[in-house]
């Protein structure tokens, strides 16, 4: 028996929907779902912008459904999208804002200057390695001359950051930087009043702190992220080594 026309209109609505495409217009779409094991109270809108994403059972299969992506004005200019690496059982998650001219050049996140002084912060402040944690971005490509990404841009791509969240559910995530974390909390207060006072995003502590690019055009304030990042070791049940990162 065929399909009422509805039920299939929906199905090509998701579809589209999944695949960056928009749907035809007035075409029907099923009611938010939330996803299994899904914090109680998480918008799961997040996941209704890409029906089936909710399905995604671990770090490859999202990076599979995320695909060669065209769902932004992003992937015209990108060299590579730079999806996250890392532990993906890590109990650490250090989030970024977007990734820069070295990270979209070889797909992974964090690996200039700044991702030198974040590799820094993790083996010789917190006694641990990058392959123990897990990094990655908001977004997924580049910005332009590393431009601020924007609002359609991070609606395009968040539903992707929480899906990573979600899979690897870390005991705790370290925002890095004003934007990461305005994006995060869906804040605007900015990055001096909210570091080092802990936040909560879909069930996870969360710990904002200053960009480590930041850090390079101000190196007295490495001090104010090696208290934040004691704080999260605490968390974690870490020893505090007695050398700290480099000054």
């Amino acid at each position: 028996m065929a399909a009422p026309a509805a039920s299939r209109t929906a199905k090509s609505a998701a579809r589209a929907v999944a695949t960056g495409q928009q749907p035809a217009v007035g075409a029907p779409v099923s009611p938010p779902v939330a996803a299994p094991g899904q914090t109680a109270g998480v918008p799961s809108e997040l996941f209704y912008r890409y029906p089936g994403l909710e399905k995604t059972a671990d770090l490859p299969a999202l990076r599979e459904f995320i695909g060669e992506c065209t769902r932004c004005k992003l992937h015209s200019s990108r060299t590579n999208l730079v999806f996250g690496t890392g532990n993906p059982q890590a109990e650490l998650m250090f989030v970024g804002e977007a990734p820069g001219a070295d990270e979209d050049l070889r797909g992974e996140p964090f690996v200039g200057r700044a991702g030198q002084l974040l590799t820094d912060i993790i083996e010789r402040g917190m006694g641990m390695t990058r392959a123990e944690v897990y990094i990655c971005n908001v977004i997924k490509c580049r910005p332009p001359d590393n431009r601020n990404p924007e609002p359609d841009e991070v609606a395009a791509c968040e539903p992707f950051l929480f899906r990573q969240i979600d899979l690897v559910r870390p005991r705790a995530i370290v925002g890095l930087g004003t934007f990461a974390v305005q994006a995060l909390l869906k804040v605007k207060t900015p990055i001096s009043k909210l570091r080092g006072n802990w936040q909560e995003v879909r069930g996870v502590k969360l710990m904002p702190t200053f960009h480590p690019a930041y850090l390079l055009r101000n190196p007295a304030d490495k001090r104010l992220v090696w208290a934040d990042i004691q704080e999260v070791m605490r968390l974690l049940g870490k020893p505090i080594p007695q050398r700290g990162p480099r000054r």
